[in-house]
Formats: C-alpha cells, structure tokens, sequence
C-alpha cells in the first residue's frame, strides 16, 4: 500500500529512506493509519514523522540509541564468556584429532597413474585404482619419501617394518569396497608437536602445550564425488589411490582454540618438510575431531559415562576443511553434548558433519568400530623395511623447521617481534622470509654491518617494509606475493637512505610506490631527479611551523596542557608536515619542537 502513496519518481529509494527512520526509532509502522490519497513527498514524511513520535513517545537522539545498543551488545558478549567460563569450570572437554593429508608425490600409492587431480575428470586412472578384476597394488617407493619426511618433522619413531590393512566398507567413492591403509602397523608411532602461545592456543592453557602423536599411517584416497540433486551423482576417479598420511593424536586437547592450533600448526609443519603440497585452504588437507566431555566433579564410571579411560562418550565431526571450521564444530558439540547430558540424557557414539556458518553439529550415522569395517592385513602387499639409514640421511636433509625460524628471527640477530616473525615463515610457502633474507644481507652491505652480528634496528625495520609497507602495496593492487615488483637489493638501497637520514618515512614510501608502479630508475638516480633527497629544516624554520599551528589551535594547545592529553600532539606533527616543504618535515623534530613550545611553557 505504502508505494501507491509515493510519487513515481524516486519512489524506491524514498520507501527505504523512510523505513529505515521508523527503524532506528523502534516504530512499528501502523501504516493504515497513514492512508492518504497521494499526498506530496513533504506531507508524506510529515505523517511518518507523526506516527513515529505518536509511536514512541519522546524522542530519543539517535547517538543515545546507538549508545544504548553498543552498551547492550558489550553486555551480551560479556554474559557469552561468563557462561563459557562457568561451563569450563563445570565441564571437562577432550578433544582428539586425526589428520589427513595429500602427500606430495607424482605417483600413486599403488599405481603408476599421476597424482594430479586438476586435469580433465577420470582421466589419470589406472585398473587398479577402478578396482578392476585381476589388478594388483604396486607400492610406489617415491611415495614413502615425503611420507617420512612429514614423521620425522613430527617426532615420531619410524618404524623398522610396517604393514598396510584393508579396512571395509561400502560406498561409491571406494570402487574395491575397500580402503589399503595401516591400522595395526603404522610406519610411524609415539609422535608429539609443541604448541605455543604465539601459535593461538586458549589462553587457559599457558604457554605450552604437548599434544601427542598415537601414530602416522600411510593409506590411499578415495574418488571424489558431485552431486547433481535430486538423484544424479557423478564420480571422478582421479583422486583415487592418491597418497595420503594419517595423523592420529592422542586426546589430550581440552579447549576448541588449542585444537585449531594444533591442525594449524601440523599444517605448517608438514609444508615446511616439503610433505605436502597443499593445506586446508586448497582442500589437500582435512581433519576430523573427536568431543567428548565430562564433569569436573563427578567420578568417571557413573551412568553418563561411556568413553574409555574415565572419557565420556566421544562423537566424531568429519570432514573439517579450515581451522575456523575445527574451532566453530568442537564448540557446537562441546554445548549440545552439555545440553544432553543437564537434561538427563545420555550422549551417543555417532559421526556427525558440520557446515560452515553453522550453529549446530548434525547426525550422519552410527560410529563405526574395528569390529563394523572388518579390518585384515592385505594379502597383496608385502611389509614395508625401512632402513634406518635413509631415515638418517632424510632428517640430516630437512630445512629449519618452523619453531627454530622463529627462535632465530626473534632473537638478537634479527630482533623481530612474533607478530612480525610468524607471517614471514607462513607467508608464501617461505618466499617472503627468503626475500627478507636479501633485504637484510643487503642493506648490512650497505650500512657497513658485518653479516651475521646483532643488529636490531636493521632486522626490525627490514621486517616492517617486507610485511606492512611492500606487502600493503600488494594486498591494495589484489595481486600475489612476486619479488620482481621490488627486488630486495632495491627495497634495502631505500631503507639505507632512511636509516642514513637522507629521506623521511614519506619520502620512502612514496619511491616504493614509484618503483612499485613499474619506475625502473636506481633509488639514488631517482632520488637526485625527483629533488626527494632530504634538506634538513632549521631549528627555526621548525619554530615557525609549530608555532603556527598552535596560534590557529589554541582550545586544543589548553587540552594538552590541562588535561594531559598528549595523543593531541601528533594531529599537530600533521598539520607541521602538511603545511611545511614536502619531504622537509621529520616527523621526530617535529614532535620535540611541539612538546618545546607547548609543555616546556605550561
């Protein structure tokens, strides 16, 4: 009814207009008690204006609701963790984790087909992998290399012999009605990975924590499935046989932050040894969590319980694909098994899924037993010998793994804060560190420091032109890490004339910019033809613009001088910088003349 009251034109958006007013002052619109015969678009607001005070009462400003709702939202979220606090006290929450990962490898596990999975569908398929009757599994060696690899970086004892299982079970995506892995004897046992508080875990958990590893097996993927509602579903076969590792810890995890952690950082790991190519991002990783929990103060045994080792009953969430996802899924099931267990009922051993964005957890069946998938050793494969020599020979190989990067660049030589020192190692598959790397080497040539010594000045502001400055440029134009855009011996020559004095901050982010854009001229070359070397400012020529800006500001000039508030005095440095030669003005000077003028005289 309300839009045959309005004009043609512009009747749309004048709708929206009006709805939005009668919202933010919690009306709700009688609008038959609006009905006129198409007045103007004045009369019309006029009796909005009218139903909404009639509706309301007296007005209330607009800045005093927005208030108003920020001060209860701020309630609410605190009421959240004051129940979350009271439930972790009441409840034990145990969390274990398995870990699948695509192997980086250009074979099959049991075939000769390639591993890759972009290529048209179902077309680097081999008989085996289609289960077709009378093929064998050829155990690829090359498979077994990043296999280890990812178990050493993991802690874990290679075993000296292992042996691979069936594990049965009926679906479309396991063509043999069977999956090849290593249930009983897995290559890999008695792992362990330390998490830190730089990693992200609860804050309840300190500063460390131990998650141990069970075992690592070796098994194949299965085929990956698209479904077309509301019955069609269709089959690509390339993934199938695809190496993948199993990473199984124990369940001694107790808040849903450390569990995401905990993948984050296996992830991280595993990339750093070369073990696989992908992470949770492009799906070459996947996990599942196991919840259970229990009461503090009730004695494992009693009724609710029906875990193992004084565990309640466990369920298992499947087929998590971010750390985000693994957080959100042990949450929802951490609450919904409380809510069960309060009300009186009993928590069953199930599989459960979860989508992204979702709030609840939800049933997909029963939780399967060794008993359900009927495991046996396979009688096509023989034990796997590994010889402890190539284990040796492996672990003397493998690059720095990622906890001492970070010990290194955080240390004395390099001196970066952790919130700098971790996005250099995460970052780019080790690229950006490696450019980082070069900035430094180059810019200790250039300053004349001795490769090697402590120096922090030159490692922390190295890092802050990689990260924030170069990497902001990137993120802005929405293209990838490439460093070709800046070569380090390019960015280090910038940050020599800003730690020489030569240039301002301004100055040096405006030739990054330059070069950035594709200006291909030497820094010094650019400098000279730009006229962007610096000319220092006299003492009094600093005066004079602080002065200045005081004379046209003197209620703010009162603020710093009454009450403190010393914040104030950098909007003066801006309006120094604005208003003096460009380039001209350090900031620095700029300050110390400011707190001169106007607390040196209060």
């Amino acid at each position: 009814m309300l839009r045959s009251w309005l004009p043609r034109s512009n009747r749309v958006a004048r709708y929206e207009l009006c709805l939005r007013c009668l919202r933010l002052n919690r009306v709700q619109p009688e609008i038959t008690a609006l009905h006129v015969a198409r007045p103007s678009s004045r009369q019309f607001l006029r009796s909005l204006q009218t139903a909404a005070s009639t509706t309301t009462g007296d007005h209330v400003p607009l800045r005093k609701q927005l208030k108003a709702e920020a001060k209860a939202l701020k309630a609410r979220k605190r009421e959240k963790k004051d129940q979350e606090e009271t439930s972790r006290q009441r409840w034990e929450l145990t969390v274990g984790i398995e870990i699948h990962a695509q192997l980086n490898t250009e074979a099959k596990l049991f075939s000769r087909a390639a591993t890759s999975t972009s290529d048209l569908p179902n077309s680097n398929v081999a008989l085996f992998d289609l289960a077709f009757p009378g093929s064998q599994p050829e155990f690829q060696a090359a498979t077994l290399l990043p296999a280890l690899r990812a178990a050493i970086a993991l802690n874990c004892d290679v075993q000296p012999v292992s042996r691979f299982d069936r594990k049965h079970y009926f679906y479309q995506d396991q063509p043999a009605g069977y999956q090849i892995t290593q249930y009983y004897e897995p290559f890999a046992r008695n792992g362990y990975v330390d998490l830190y508080d730089y990693d992200g875990i609860a804050p309840e958990d300190g500063e460390r924590v131990r998650v141990e590893i069970k075992q690592v097996q070796l098994e194949q993927d299965t085929a990956k499935s698209q479904e077309y509602p509301p019955a069609l579903q269709l089959l690509d076969f390339n993934r199938v046989s695809h190496p993948l590792i199993e990473i199984i810890t124990l369940p001694q995890i107790h808040s849903p932050a450390t569990a995401a952690a905990c993948v984050r950082k296996i992830q991280a790991l595993l990339q750093s040894v070369s073990a696989v190519t992908t992470g949770m991002e492009l799906g070459g990783l996947r996990a599942d969590v196991n919840v259970s929990v229990r009461r503090r103060d009730e004695a494992p045994g009693t009724h609710q319980y029906h875990g193992i080792g004084g565990l309640g009953q466990r369920t298992e969430i499947k087929n998590l694909s971010s750390f985000k996802a693994v957080e959100d899924a042990i949450i929802a099931e951490k609450n919904r098994q409380i809510a069960v267990l309060e009300s009186g009922g009993v928590v069953e051993g199930e599989t459960r899924g979860w989508t992204i964005g979702s709030t609840e957890t939800r049933k997909l069946r029963g939780k399967e037993g060794e008993v359900d998938y009927r495991y046996m050793p396979d009688p096509d494969l023989a034990p796997l010998m590994i010889d402890q020599g190539l284990v040796s020979e492996l672990k003397d190989g493998l690059p720095i793994l990622p906890d001492t990067l970070l010990g290194t660049l955080v240390g004395p030589e390099y001196g970066l804060p952790v919130e700098d020192a971790k996005p250099l190692i995460e970052l780019d598959e080790g690229s950006r560190l490696e450019y980082y790397w070069d900035v430094v080497d180059y810019l200790r040539s250039l300053q004349g420091v001795e490769s090697g010594s402590p120096n922090n000045n030159i490692g922390r502001t190295a890092g802050n032109w990689v990260l924030h400055e170069l990497g902001g440029l990137l993120t802005k134009a929405d293209i990838p890490w490439s460093s070709d855009r800046v070569p380090a011996n390019t960015l280090a020559s910038i940050i020599h004339y800003l730690l020489q004095k030569r240039i301002t901050g301004a100055t040096a982010k405006q030739v990054l910019a330059m070069i950035f854009e594709g200006d291909r001229r030497p820094v010094k070359q650019l400098l000279e033809e730009e006229n962007l070397l610096l000319r220092p400012l006299s003492k009094e020529e600093y005066v004079a613009l602080a002065e200045a800006a005081i004379s046209k500001n003197p209620q703010m000039v009162a603020q710093i001088r009454e009450k403190n508030q010393l914040g104030k005095l950098g909007w003066f440095v801006g309006q120094m910088m604005r208003t003096g030669e460009k380039g001209r003005v350090e900031a620095q000077k700029a300050e110390e003349t400011l707190r001169d003028l106007i607390l040196g005289s209060a």
